[in-house]
């Protein structure tokens, strides 16, 4: 299979307080879409989906701070890893680079991004399409509903983890081709699509300096928003796509997202893991397409 990321134009760069921010974009006609990746990915994990939305929108996938080919600045320093810190830095994408009102999409903890980004800036949100969004079940107001082991390992590993020595052998040992392509063999459901240029893709920016940091930062995050805090103050509509064989969101569990009314629509995708529109993008894409046109009218 031909490497999809040569295929699309290099990768663009904004300055976002003072920091490099890589950004691919493609299409010139319709209503502008961005496209927000999630924890550990970058723009390339939606090379499947840009070239067909860009056939009718004007798209832009960015890298989120911290990942990608964006800049990684150690953590507390000028920047804080947080939900509200990435939501602000696409809002402002938006205001500075877009220059109009956009579709937000995301995956994963993607999905919260862009919802914050939605609460943040409402007069630049059309509407979000959510693709397996986090529920972040390991979040302080969400341990309590954990079985005892989860309750209280988590936050002993996050401990663990915060020492430096420790976090940093820990990142190298998961940071390795096998260990990437393992993970991804546990998140997607057909195996198929897990392929080389997948784990390079995830594979590449863990080697840039600070990458360690940045993932150990956010392993100890258990705070900031989750999805159902931001569905019911969102003033544009929502839909949310879920593959059903997700073994780290279980869709049980993100059909009750659907109860807010700011949700048209939740659509299953039968047999998909984590991150249906790299693995079933001949699912997603037409689903976005449709949305996206029946929302601009």
């Amino acid at each position: 299979m031909a490497n999809l990321t040569h295929l699309l134009p290099s990768a663009q760069t904004w300055m976002w307080q003072n920091f490099p921010i890589s950004y691919q974009t493609q299409g010139d006609t319709g209503p502008a879409v961005i496209l927000v990746h999630g924890f550990g990915a970058s723009w390339g994990h939606w090379r499947k989906n840009i070239p067909f939305l860009a056939e009718n929108f004007r798209v832009y996938a960015i890298d989120l701070i911290g990942f990608g080919g964006s800049a990684k600045p150690a953590p507390g320093e000028k920047i804080e890893y947080t939900l509200e810190t990435w939501g602000q830095q696409v809002a402002d994408f938006c205001r500075e680079v877009v220059k109009e009102p956009a579709f937000l999409v995301g995956n994963s903890i993607g999905c919260i991004v862009a919802l914050q980004a939605a609460v943040i800036a409402p007069d630049m949100a059309l509407g979000t399409a959510l693709i397996n969004c986090s529920l972040r079940l390991l979040h302080d107001r969400k341990r309590l509903t954990l079985p005892w082991t989860k309750r209280v390992g988590a936050p002993i590993l996050q401990k663990f983890l915060s020492v430096e020595a420790i976090g940093n052998f820990f990142f190298n040992q998961l940071a390795k081709p096998k260990t990437v392509k393992k993970i991804l063999l546990q998140a997607y459901a057909n195996s198929e699509t897990v392929t080389d240029e997948l784990v390079e893709i995830l594979m590449k920016p863990a080697g840039d300096p600070g990458a360690a940091a940045v993932f150990l930062a956010f392993t100890a995050y258990s705070s900031g928003p989750l999805a159902e805090d931001l569905l019911p103050i969102l003033s544009c509509p929502a839909i949310i796509l879920w593959g059903t064989a997700d073994p780290w969101e279980p869709i049980n569990l993100g059909q009750e997202l659907a109860k807010f009314p700011q949700v048209q629509e939740f659509i299953p995708l039968e047999g998909v893991g984590h991150c249906p529109q790299d693995e079933a993008p001949e699912l997603v894409n037409p689903i976005l397409q449709d949305w996206i046109n029946k929302l601009r009218g």
